[in-house]
């Protein structure tokens, strides 16, 4: 009962409204406010009144100017960067060296035999075309060469350029025309690499401005078609080890030997050795600045076994980054060359997962010389025979190129490495015989020299000094600074404060509730008019609506009749009933005026 009891005391108070007009609400919101302004509104004479109220209202546009100002700024989020440099004793970097060839050519060798030998094959044709017909008749595999082949494009006559295969119809049992070797060897034909899909119903070619770089990226791609065939334990196994790599190691005063070192497999450069990585192990310190207190390396290349149309690039690859972080070393590296000593002094100073990504969706597979997602697999011609001419699409588009430099942001703490480098000859002429002897013995333990010059590698990494630089981000404008700013112009301009604010929230909720009441008001004073609307006179007796309801037939009188006057012509004389029905003229309904009362225990 009490429940109900409030609840009917809450809907009378809603039905009640406020109890204020529009100009009531205004002036108790002027007359108590603590903004300055409208209080002499309502106080002061006319012509005050009206100054006071344009500059009230002056004041509140610049109040939501400023407002204005600060919210845009807020959703903006803008950033400040703080600079500080210093000095300290800090940790080695992880330092990553690769073999500029990923594998030893004697144990990889059978697995690029008919491509070597295609790969020949065209040099001959590019460098002596008309001596090449003497080995027309050689037995090549050229199932390789007709899915991605390398053509001639002759563009002298735009309209009409001619494509012809380096091969022509060689290796179908024909010999070429004489006017095709015309065409080939004039000036104006240029290579390019023709990708096919859709069994070759359609293709698109990548031309070429060199023919050296043709055949590097035509034999580069053939190579990867046949390294993504390959499990990767054999791959590692084909490329150099750790044991002949690594000929000596110092950190420090200290030896290290490879087994400091950890292994990787990286597609484009073979098996990769990290020093202090800090993976399994804690990071080893720097106590002092200099090449005394670095890395110092003696690396042996294996130059005489390299691939030789793999590799055109002959040194070892080297990174310096932070622990635990993956080597981007073929975008980030730098080459160290054979016979020299390199010192290296350092100042502390996705791209690839999100295109294997697009690789994945777009052509089922993932390339080879990029990192693999478990459970997918790498392209090649056997299994995905379209794979050339979507990762060539794929590598050329702008929109992939865009939505990954979208994706790739960078990390909130990165610590970068800043190399300066220092080569010279080494070892010298003088030291050359009894130094190799030494290398020699150690690891080969043979008493004649197996190393050569342009095999060797001595690497130098330590700090030239212990100075760091740091930069922070943090958000330039937060809530705090926000509502500050907000509360500070608003007291500024106009002298209020948060309660002004609820203050002036109430008033506009009474102004929408009083006039939800009147419109719900005027909308009951429409709805009478139109019901008694519906009678031309006043409204009918109760006699009148009970006979209607009994007789079917009644008819009320339309107009008055005189007491003399008689029947209506052609009227019947009706039957006069036994009991006629009272005449209830004196209950008459008459609308009645509700007076509520302002009290709400009257309501109840």
């Amino acid at each position: 009962m009490h429940v109900k009891k409030y609840l009917l005391k809450g809907l009378h108070r809603l039905q009640k409204g406020p109890g204020y007009t529009y100009k009531e609400l205004l002036v108790w919101y002027c007359d108590n406010t603590n903004t300055h302004g409208p209080k002499r509104i309502i106080c002061e004479g006319p012509k005050k009144k009206a100054m006071w109220f344009l500059l009230t209202l002056l004041f509140t546009a610049l109040v939501c100017w400023q407002w204005g100002i600060f919210i845009r700024t807020y959703l903006s989020w803008e950033v400040s960067v703080s600079l500080s440099v210093g000095f300290k004793t800090m940790d080695f970097p992880a330092v990553t060296i690769c073999n500029a060839s990923p594998f030893k050519y004697s144990k990889i060798k059978h697995l690029l035999k008919d491509l070597d030998e295609l790969m020949e094959a065209v040099l001959e044709r590019i460098l002596a075309p008309e001596l090449s017909h003497a080995n027309a008749t050689r037995n090549l595999n050229f199932s390789i060469w007709n899915h991605t082949p390398l053509v001639l494009i002759d563009e002298r006559n735009l309209h009409h350029p001619m494509v012809l295969d380096l091969f022509g119809d060689n290796h179908n049992g024909l010999t070429r025309s004489s006017a095709s070797e015309k065409i080939c060897n004039a000036h104006g034909c240029k290579m390019a690499m023709r990708l096919c899909s859709l069994n070759g119903t359609q293709c698109t070619f990548r031309n070429f401005t060199s023919a050296t770089q043709a055949v590097t990226e035509w034999y580069i791609l053939q190579a990867t078609n046949i390294f993504a065939q390959v499990p990767q334990q054999e791959l590692v196994e084909m490329s150099y080890p750790g044991e002949q790599m690594i000929l000596a190691c110092l950190f420090g005063a200290e030896p290290c030997n490879y087994r400091n070192f950890t292994s990787i497999f990286y597609p484009h450069y073979g098996n990769c050795y990290i020093f202090n990585w800090g993976m399994t192990e804690k990071a080893l310190p720097s106590a002092n600045p200099g090449t005394e207190f670095g890395l110092k390396l003696i690396l042996d290349i294996g130059q005489e076994d390299y691939v030789p149309f793999l590799a055109s690039t002959a040194g070892v690859r080297l990174m310096l980054h932070e622990q635990r972080s993956y080597p981007f070393i073929r975008d980030e590296g730098i080459y160290a060359m054979s016979g020299t000593e390199t010192s290296i002094g350092v100042l502390v100073a996705c791209l690839r997962s999100c295109f294997q990504d697009h690789m994945i969706r777009n052509c089922n597979c993932g390339h080879y010389l990029y990192p693999l997602p478990r459970g997918e697999k790498y392209c090649n011609n056997r299994d995905f025979p379209d794979w050339a001419h979507c990762y060539s699409d794929l590598q050329m588009s702008v929109a992939q190129r865009e939505t990954c430099i979208g994706m790739c942001k960078e990390s909130c703490n990165d610590t970068q490495y800043k190399m300066t480098i220092s080569m010279a000859d080494w070892p010298s002429e003088a030291s050359e015989d009894w130094i190799f002897h030494v290398l020699s013995q150690e690891r080969d333990q043979s008493t004649n020299i197996t190393l050569s010059r342009k095999g060797i590698v001595k690497l130098n990494i330590y700090f030239q000094e212990f100075n760091y630089r740091t930069i922070e981000e943090s958000a330039a404008n937060n809530i705090v600074w926000l509502l500050s700013n907000l509360g500070g112009q608003f007291g500024f301009w106009m002298g209020g404060s948060v309660l002004c604010l609820i203050e002036f929230g109430e008033i506009i909720i009474d102004f929408v509730w009083i006039t939800i009441i009147k419109l719900v008001a005027l909308a009951k004073s429409l709805r009478q008019r139109r019901a008694q609307a519906s009678y031309a006179g006043p409204p009918p007796t109760v006699a009148e609506l009970v006979e209607a309801h009994t007789n079917f037939g009644f008819q009320p009188d339309t107009a008055p009749r005189s007491p003399n006057t008689g029947p209506y012509p052609n009227e019947q004389a009706l039957p006069i009933p036994g009991t006629p029905p009272p005449n209830y003229d004196s209950l008459r309904l008459q609308p009645l005026d509700v007076i509520e009362s302002d009290s709400e225990g009257d309501a109840i």
